[in-house]
């Protein structure tokens, strides 16, 4: 059982989340309410808790005015405070959050993969905060809404530089059979699936993705012979003309639908945007 959305559940306890930085302005400004969050969702039932790094980067904190030295130990920090509320928690595993280069951008390019950047700059670009997020301790690397194949291939290469490590990459997907870029997800879980054979990916899925895409796209990936991941979201959406969100996200359909997802294959289940604790005791609820 992963955890549900972070963001979400800081704008409950009333934080704004404006501007570039999103949730990662309060690893500098308020590291407790993320500690909070962090413990509100293992009481809901979730084994993993994933950290706060989705748009931490250095280039992110030191454009905001952040020195170098700052930056690279908020980054940490993402980690440190969510092994921290493990620890104090008593169980549970750490994922460090590694979240697509769109993020950095704000905007919204995580869902299209209409990036500025090729394979070799999206890897020069991971490979500083990968260094920075795999020696914080985590025992686990979530790297997810990834929307194009070659952001992917990325990723991959810093798993394979780094043994001892392990990962789970997650899509974001415009359709039950395509990650957003128009890849096939048959096409990009066949080339990650040589690295779970090596040990270094430990699932391959989904996630900020409508749940009804979810049974296909995780079927996918297990009639590969890989162990999936599914976290989508809520299944509302977002109405950029009336700056509101439409549709139900109810926790007990959200909770009913995770068992599908469970039968198609995934191994690793939880939530991503407009989910909250109650959506995980749910979907623990369903599964158990």
């Amino acid at each position: 059982m992963l955890d549900g959305g972070l963001a979400t559940r800081l704008e409950a306890y009333g934080r704004d989340l404006g501007g570039g930085l999103w949730s990662a302005r309060l690893l500098a400004e308020e590291p407790d309410v993320i500690r909070r969050v962090h413990r509100d969702y293992f009481e809901a039932g979730a084994d993993v808790a994933i950290a706060a790094g989705y748009q931490a980067s250095v280039p992110a904190f030191t454009a905001r005015g952040y020195g170098r030295a700052e930056a690279e130990r908020l980054v940490v920090r993402s980690v440190e405070l969510a092994l921290a509320e493990r620890d104090a928690f008593g169980s549970g595993l750490v994922a460090a959050g590694v979240g697509p280069y769109g993020a950095a951008l704000a905007d919204g390019s995580e869902y299209t993969g209409a990036y500025d950047l090729d394979e070799d700059g999206l890897y020069q670009w991971h490979a500083e905060r990968w260094r920075l997020l795999v020696g914080a301790g985590a025992d686990l690397v979530a790297c997810e809404t990834i929307p194009s194949l070659a952001e992917a291939r990325a990723l991959a290469r810093l798993v394979r530089e780094t043994p001892g490590v392990r990962a789970w990459m997650s899509f974001s997907c415009r359709d039950g059979g395509h990650i957003s870029d128009g890849t096939p997800m048959r096409e990009a879980v066949a080339e990650l699936a040589p690295l779970h054979a090596d040990g270094g990916l430990v699932a391959v899925g989904v996630n900020c993705t409508a749940p009804r895409f979810v049974p296909s796209l995780v079927r996918t990936v297990a009639e590969a012979g890989v162990p999936a991941v599914a976290y989508p979201n809520s299944g509302e959406v977002w109405d950029a003309a009336a700056q509101r969100w439409t549709g139900t996200g109810e926790p007990e359909e959200f909770g009913a639908e995770a068992r599908l997802w469970r039968e198609a294959g995934a191994a690793l289940v939880g939530g991503c945007c407009r989910t909250g604790p109650e959506h995980i005791r749910s979907v623990r609820a369903h599964l158990s």
